[in-house]
């Protein structure tokens, strides 16, 4: 027996979505001189998320944690053969495949923001070519992301966009998380917040 429960707690959203905005914020400000002060801030903010998510992963609540969707290739593989036989695997939180696709985009959204502060910090040619780089293959992810999610909301028959905005995706009671945790919610705003004022007020490198 299934029902709508909490499933995404509430920092893990404002993650995903504030993430979401600054790389495609940083992204269309990359090329231009004018903005490069917007570039390099929305940077900042970009890899704070990033320190955020990891140490959310370890403390966050049950499906935020990586221990809960970090698994070996076997789960991953028998989940995309579930897919194929059109019979998938339900997953309250990320699915086998979905987790390593967290993971990669960890790793290259922290790779992006590293070879970015070295790039402006340092101001090498070949360091900008890495930035670029990371940043492209980071985009190239992001769209496979994107189609995965899609996809994956027809064959589940489950809207996996909403359930990222609005926490809640179909299980059993017992799959459900209790608390929404507001308070980490209003950390992770204040330390964007507070990212945001110190670059604007030139206190970051």
């Amino acid at each position: 027996m299934t029902k709508r429960i909490l499933v995404w707690d509430l920092p893990t959203r404002l993650f995903h979505w504030l993430l979401a905005a600054s790389f495609a914020g940083a992204w269309l400000t990359a090329e231009s001189e004018r903005w490069i002060g917007v570039h390099v801030t929305l940077g900042y903010i970009f890899a704070g998320l990033i320190a955020f998510r990891l140490v959310w992963g370890l403390i966050g609540s049950r499906y935020a944690r990586f221990s809960s969707f970090v698994t070996g290739p076997g789960p991953v593989a028998r989940y995309l053969g579930s897919i194929l036989t059109f019979r998938p695997e339900h997953h309250a939180g990320h699915n086998p495949a979905g987790g390593w696709a967290v993971l990669a985009l960890l790793g290259l959204g922290l790779a992006t923001a590293l070879s970015g502060f070295a790039a402006y910090t340092v101001r090498a040619h070949w360091l900008e070519e890495l930035h670029e780089g990371a940043a492209g293959a980071m985009l190239a992810l992001v769209f496979v992301h994107i189609g995965a999610v899609l996809v994956s909301s027809l064959i589940h028959r489950e809207n996996l966009v909403r359930a990222m905005l609005n926490g809640f995706k179909r299980g059993s009671p017992a799959e459900a998380i209790r608390r929404k945790r507001w308070i980490a919610a209003g950390a992770l705003l204040a330390l964007v917040a507070g990212i945001w004022t110190a670059a604007v007020q030139g206190a970051l490198p």
